[in-house]
Parts: structure tokens; C-alpha cells; sequence
């Protein structure tokens, strides 16, 4: 992929396809950019903004219902996460695609970033990852002990709970991340193309007289590179994340 983003379009049909990088990078890049169907910029300033979003929210709520249902003990708390996992065995986007685009037209949502937003903010997978990675890095000798000084629920979540959740925290926003990222489906359907998000704008690279190659190459590189990016700053915590529960297990 990132060679091919190298080449030109004579390269990309050779058989058998080049394996060193050539010298059309820049040449590439610049036509990306330039190319007024895919709104590549723009894509790429909707992903970040969208899977930002996400992120944060899936990570915040998923911790926070991830300590409740670990550690605190209220009526129905097993039905609640009952009803989580439910959701996990049902392909919920695509039964309910039709019923949340109608739900959108009547809101006015369409082709706007928060129609692709508000349907991700809760994830039942990670609601689900967070209380068993609770239950497991969070003793609750711990809990106790900090009732005991005084400190409320909240204190308890943000002074005790939460920085022994980091490396759970970090593996959760990168699946979240990538999920989110490399979502197509959903927002080729609510969104319209002069607002599209990064893999929309790929598929707009595509044209009817026919299939720039090394435009789709270059187009798809340089959507991985946020993925590259977000592993490098998170990979000592995701790595860390992953060994715990390995060794926990």
C-alpha cells in the first residue's frame, strides 16, 4: 500500500508489482488533496473529530459503569449487566440501521457529525471489559479502606478506581479508536459527500470512468497513519494493558 502510494498508475498493473518505493509521493499527496470529490481534508477533520468523541465518551462511561457494577452493590445490578451482554449477542447496527435513519431524518440530522456521533457514545463491549478489568486491578480491601477516610463514590472513582484502570482505559480507547476510524457503513448512509469522513472520502476516489489506483493507495495510507500515531503514544500502557490481563488470567 504505502509503495504503491509511491508510483504511478503504470506501476500499480505491472505484474509482478514493484517492490521498492518510487518517487511520486509528494506528486500523489498533492493530487489528494486537490481532488474536489473526496473532500479528503475534510474527511480526515470529521474522523479525528468523530472518533475523538467517541473515544472519550465509550472510555468514560464504560469506567464508570464498570465501577458500579464491580463494586457497588445496588438493586438489579445483575439485570442491568445482563441486559449489557444481551446487547453484545445482537448485531444491533445492522437491525437497527432503518429505524435509526428514520430517527435521524425526523431529528434533522442528516448529513451532520452528530448523526454518526450519538449512536456510538455507549458501547456495550466496553461497559462489559471495564467491570471484569474492575473486579480484577481494583481489590476491594481498597474501596473499603478509602470509605473508611471519607472520601465519597466519586472521590473513590477518581482517586482510587481510575489510575488503576489505565492500562484498560488504553486498550479500550484504541480498539474503540480504530473501530470508530474505520467505520464506512453508517456514515456513507447519514452523511452526504461534501461532509464525509475519511473512509467515505476513499470510496469517493472511485469514479464511474474508471479506478485511480495509486489514489486509493495513497488515499488509504494516509488514513492508517492516525492508527500508527495513536499505537505509538498508547503502546507501553496497551502493551502493559494486554500483559496484565494475561498474566491475571
Amino acid at each position: 500500500m504505502f509503495i504503491m502510494a509511491t508510483r504511478t498508475n503504470d506501476d500499480a498493473v505491472e505484474t509482478p508489482p514493484p517492490l521498492l518505493p518510487g518517487g511520486h509521493l509528494g506528486e500523489n499527496v498533492r493530487r489528494l488533496l486537490a481532488t474536489e470529490d473526496a473532500n479528503f481534508v475534510t474527511g480526515l477533520a470529521n474522523s479525528a473529530i468523530v472518533a475523538v468523541t467517541v473515544t472519550v465518551s465509550v472510555v468514560l462511561i464504560s469506567t464508570l459503569a464498570g465501577f458500579a457494577f464491580a463494586k457497588l452493590r445496588f438493586p438489579g445490578s445483575k439485570v442491568l449487566l445482563g441486559l449489557i451482554l444481551v446487547t453484545m449477542m445482537v448485531p444491533l447496527q445492522q437491525m437497527g440501521m432503518v429505524p435509526l435513519y428514520e430517527m435521524m431524518v425526523k431529528l434533522e440530522w442528516t448529513g451532520q457529525l452528530k448523526a454518526v456521533i450519538l449512536p456510538f457514545l455507549v458501547n456495550g463491549f466496553g461497559v462489559f471489559m471495564m467491570t471484569q478489568y474492575t473486579s480484577q486491578a481494583v481489590p476491594d480491601e481498597l474501596v473499603e479502606a478509602a470509605r473508611v477516610d471519607g472520601a465519597t463514590t466519586l472521590g473513590i472513582y477518581a482517586r482510587v478506581v481510575l489510575p488503576a484502570l489505565r492500562p484498560g482505559m488504553a486498550v479500550l480507547a484504541l480498539l474503540v479508536f480504530m473501530q470508530t476510524w474505520n467505520e464506512f457503513m453508517w456514515p456513507l448512509i447519514v452523511l452526504n459527500p461534501d461532509n464525509p469522513v475519511v473512509q467515505t472520502s476513499i470510496a469517493a476516489l472511485n469514479s464511474a470512468h474508471g479506478t485511480d489506483y495509486v489514489m486509493l493507495f495513497t488515499g488509504t495510507a494516509a488514513s492508517v497513519l492516525p492508527l500508527f500515531v495513536v499505537f505509538v503514544l498508547f503502546g507501553r500502557q496497551i502493551v502493559g494493558g494486554l500483559m496484565e490481563g494475561a498474566v491475571k488470567a
